[in-house]
């Protein structure tokens, strides 16, 4: 197995045992790319969404935030293209007949199919290569059916009274985007909002996804973070390039190591988009799109305006110019976002007495955990009301956890696993000077805090 294989195989099993991420209906036999949050996974990825809100609404002057439905008008989906256009290519195996996405097989060969290509062209390249491809679940090589377009939107029977789903087909939405382009007017109208400006959008999407792979990386649901910018056609280069430089640095700030981020840009652009680049994340099974940032000239207001009857143009309140913006998009997976923090927090280590730790390296503003609690021991009163006395004076500003459960070295794993920034220990000499004893997670150091000092300790420390 290679070294990137074992690295996600730990990933996934530690997810599992510290309560981050679990596979959804696992006591029925599991539910293929649907997973659930545990305790630790709900808090880092509150607090992934909340440093993306931040950088995106609260601390940008025109860019304004929106949630809107799941449930969408199914005309809405044939605008956007996704009715008719939003496909993969899918082949099954002849002896096992199970499913699988023919560029994923490809890809697994080190052929790239383009996402642009007909089905003719797919199946060409799939019988050039069918003989070195195999079959993911039963390991056959060469015999596939012919590949055929398979959508990816889920469909629903909401409102549906007849039966017919065909006729009167409800979707959950496929991408958060759409919403967004619908309330484009309604935000015009009930803000003080002008061109240049964002709405953002933090909201689940599905897919019907074929294939289960690579842990929440590729899931069916899955949560998306989006800001589409509103400009003039005349300023969008700009202002793309602008966001380029942006999102990048918000990785770095947000404490991702540079030498695991690369840029990607696409060559075979969709008719209406004038430029698409990717950031690219190394994941375990290597660099794969994180976020997308693209622009999409004035396709979607345009679509929109023509299925709905509805003018979605914009009129300068200075100029009086009448026009249709473009749009700047930024989007990235709030699920890929926190497989990458993890990826990029997990570490193994070497300690002087010969043992190993595993310790979530993680940014401090994203631990899921910020303090943890102990008393020394358990079995004697004075030191548990002590601790329990700092651990209610901390919890109203900071996530903390109480742990009096097994040895001190025990607990420090346990924290060092979930990726705790602090472990706080009360022991005698607290109930004699005041002082408690703070833990460094990264640097394992120790150092005596008054309690009074600790809540300004825990602020400057945990920026």
């Amino acid at each position: 197995m290679s070294k990137d294989n074992k690295l996600m195989e730990k990933i996934v099993s530690l997810c599992k045992r510290r309560g981050f991420v679990f596979p959804s209906s696992e006591i029925y036999g599991g539910f293929a790319a649907v997973y659930d949050y545990g305790s630790y996974g709900v808090e880092l990825s509150k607090n992934i969404k909340d440093a993306w809100w931040k950088a995106m609404v609260q601390e940008e002057d025109n860019i304004v935030g929106l949630d809107s439905s799941i449930f969408m008008h199914p005309k809405i989906w044939e605008a956007s293209g996704h009715v008719s256009g939003f496909s993969d290519p899918l082949t099954e195996c002849k002896q096992c007949h199970a499913r699988s996405r023919v560029d994923h097989l490809l890809e697994d060969v080190g052929v790239f199919a383009d996402e642009k290509m007909s089905e003719e062209e797919i199946n060409v390249l799939l019988e050039e290569n069918k003989d070195k491809i195999k079959c993911p679940k039963c390991g056959t090589k060469g015999k596939f059916s012919e590949a055929k377009n398979f959508n990816l939107l889920v469909q629903s029977n909401l409102g549906n009274f007849t039966g017919d789903w065909e006729k009167e087909a409800t979707y959950l939405r496929g991408e958060t985007c759409q919403g967004i382009y619908v309330n484009f007017k309604n935000v015009v109208d009930s803000t003080r909002m002008k061109v240049p400006f964002g709405i953002a959008q933090i909201g689940k999407a599905f897919r019907n996804e074929i294939t289960a792979r690579q842990f929440i990386f590729r899931k069916r649901e899955f949560e998306q973070m989006e800001m589409q910018m509103f400009t003039r056609s005349e300023e969008g280069m700009d202002i793309y390039e602008k966001w380029r430089e942006k999102r990048w640095q918000y990785y770095l700030d947000l404490g991702i190591k540079e030498k695991n981020l690369k840029w990607h840009e696409h060559e075979n652009l969709v008719f209406y988009a004038k430029a698409a680049w990717d950031i690219e994340y190394k994941f375990p099974f290597g660099f794969s799109e994180m976020e997308g940032i693209h622009y999409r000239t004035d396709y979607d207001l345009t679509q929109h305006s023509k299925f709905s009857g509805k003018d979605l143009s914009y009129r300068d309140p200075k100029t009086n110019e009448k026009f249709i913006p473009h749009v700047v998009e930024t989007s990235v997976g709030a699920d890929r976002t926190f497989l990458a923090v993890i990826t990029d927090a997990y570490t193994e280590e070497k300690l002087e007495e010969g043992n190993e730790r595993v310790v979530l390296k993680f940014p401090k503003k994203l631990a899921p955990i910020k303090a943890a609690i102990f008393p020394l021991l358990k079995n004697k009163p004075e030191l548990v009301e002590k601790a329990k006395e700092v651990y209610n004076s901390l919890k109203s500003e900071f996530m903390c956890e109480f742990d009096d459960n097994g040895n001190i070295g025990k607990r420090y794993r346990r924290q060092d696993e979930i990726g705790t920034p602090y472990c706080v220990t009360i022991d005698f000499d607290t109930l004699e000077t005041g002082e408690v004893t703070v833990r460094d997670r990264d640097t394992m150091e120790q150092e005596n805090v008054k309690i009074e000092d600790l809540r300004d300790y825990l602020v400057v420390n945990l920026k």
